[in-house]
């Protein structure tokens, strides 16, 4: 681990003891990675990048760029959207690797917390609410929907290995001290499935092209 990194952890676990709060959404004891958590999280990855698959690999120029009104994204952008988030929650999982595990962080948050009771629910959202000031999340729709399409699926098979093959505790790393690594995880699906639902409403759209 380089110096700055060293120092961080050493900075963090110094704090540790004074970051205990008392929350109703804490589990009452320390979590830990099983086998049964990693066979979650691979069922959802695999399962969330093959349903977005099937709906996008085989659409047409016009039906990628197809918006329900000139205020909505296109089926594009919803995967450009995703590619982007894709890419942020891997980064995210980079740097708290680097950081290392933190065993004694007291606020473990309980998983319930990062899964939508309604995968696909399609309540509006504003992408620059999580991102304020800036907007690097809102789609600018520059490339063709098959290469966004190429871009997530090869970063979520990058998370499906990783995944598979690890043998850290990926719930003694945190991001920002908040979720571990396997909540940032589920929430890396959660969001594919909402937006799925995104696609397939725009996919009923009556006014949705037919090739």
């Amino acid at each position: 681990m380089n110096p700055f990194l060293t120092n961080l952890t050493l900075l963090i676990a110094s704090l540790l003891p004074g970051m205990a709060q008392t929350n109703s959404d804490q589990p009452t004891t320390k979590p830990k990675w099983t086998e049964e958590d990693r066979k979650y999280l691979l069922d959802n990855l695999i399962k969330s990048k093959e349903e977005l698959r099937n709906e996008t690999e085989n659409l047409t120029q016009e039906q990628w760029n197809f918006k329900e009104s000139p205020d909505r994204w296109s089926i594009n952008q919803i995967v450009e959207h995703l590619a982007i988030w894709e890419l942020l929650f891997t980064h995210e999982i980079s740097v708290s690797l680097q950081i290392g595990p933190i065993p004694n962080f007291p606020n473990h948050l309980t998983d319930s917390l990062f899964l939508n009771k309604d995968p696909e629910s399609l309540k509006p959202k504003n992408a620059r609410d999580f991102t304020k000031p800036f907007s690097y999340t809102v789609p600018l729709g520059n490339h063709s929907g098959k290469d966004n399409l190429a871009w997530i699926t090869h970063m979520r098979d990058e998370s499906i290995k990783f995944v598979k093959n690890e043998t850290r505790d990926l719930r003694a790393h945190y991001i920002n001290f908040g979720p571990n690594i396997h909540q940032n995880l589920l929430m890396v699906f959660t969001h594919n499935y909402r937006h799925l639902g995104q696609i397939r409403k725009i996919k009923a759209h009556p006014d949705y092209p037919d090739e």
